[in-house]
């Protein structure tokens, strides 16, 4: 099966740039979206062979994930566990199968100076204990706003207090590993260089000053499943390029 990850940066105006385009000719089963950033009603999302299922902030132009899928799913989740978390900045949408759960999460950026740093690592705890209390094997997906290691970010010394690269955030993606997942692509590549979100100040994706920031993570129980991860930088139409990971599940 062949999954995608995007941070469209807006949905509607990626769709001016090329994503229906990238869309049919990756032919994804599963195309999760972050930062939709529009309301149902304000897009027709429905495409043709796909179930879609829509998460939108209670806040207009702001955050929202969607799924788009070719196989129904078991159960559909909003939010994080029961009580459905964060969910007034719909930044997850969690899909259930036979034999695993595939979790869409935009994660919260730590903001200028840190400033929602305390509210970032709340919602880093709460996912940790969500996914490890799922019953099945966990693809985990999104941008996840933390470049982990130092080979994941172009300059990393001059960004060690900024978000996105803070140690806080670092180690709490490095909790998330110990708990019982891989990252796909670094695993299978461990000294590729290659990232998947450049800003759009001084022409850094020309000059290929970005962050690996957008991920596929897996549980370690189907690691062995994963034939491949990739990053395609050479798609544009957002501040992010795709991810894709193709697994045998």
């Amino acid at each position: 099966m062949r999954f995608i990850s995007w941070n469209v940066n807006g949905i509607r105006a990626c769709k001016q740039k090329g994503f229906d385009d990238f869309f049919k000719e990756i032919n994804a089963d599963f195309f999760s979206i972050q930062e939709t950033k529009c309301q149902e009603g304000q897009i027709d999302l429905n495409v043709e062979g796909y179930y879609t299922y829509m998460n939108s902030a209670v806040k207009k132009g702001y955050s929202g994930t969607a799924i788009f899928t070719k196989h129904k799913p078991l159960n559909v989740f909003y939010g994080i566990g029961d009580e459905g978390k964060y969910n007034d900045e719909g930044r997850v949408i969690t899909l259930e199968y036979d034999n695993f759960y595939l979790v869409n999460a935009y994660v919260p950026n730590a903001q200028e100076e840190l400033k929602r740093l305390d509210f970032r690592m709340g919602y880093e705890d709460d996912l940790r204990n969500y996914l490890t209390s799922l019953n099945k094997p966990v693809i985990y997906c999104g941008d996840l706003n933390v470049a982990h290691e130092r080979i994941d970010i172009k300059n990393p010394d001059s960004n060690t207090k900024n978000p996105g690269f803070s140690i806080e955030e670092r180690t709490k993606f490095t909790e998330l590993l110990a708990a019982g997942f891989k990252d796909t692509f670094r695993t299978l590549y461990p000294d590729t260089v290659k990232y998947s979100w450049w800003s759009y100040r001084f022409n850094a994706r020309a000059n290929n000053a970005g962050w690996r920031i957008d991920y596929f993570v897996v549980s370690n129980s189907i690691m062995d499943k994963v034939i491949d991860s990739k990053i395609h930088n050479e798609v544009f139409g957002s501040d992010h390029c795709p991810v894709e990971l193709e697994i045998n599940i």
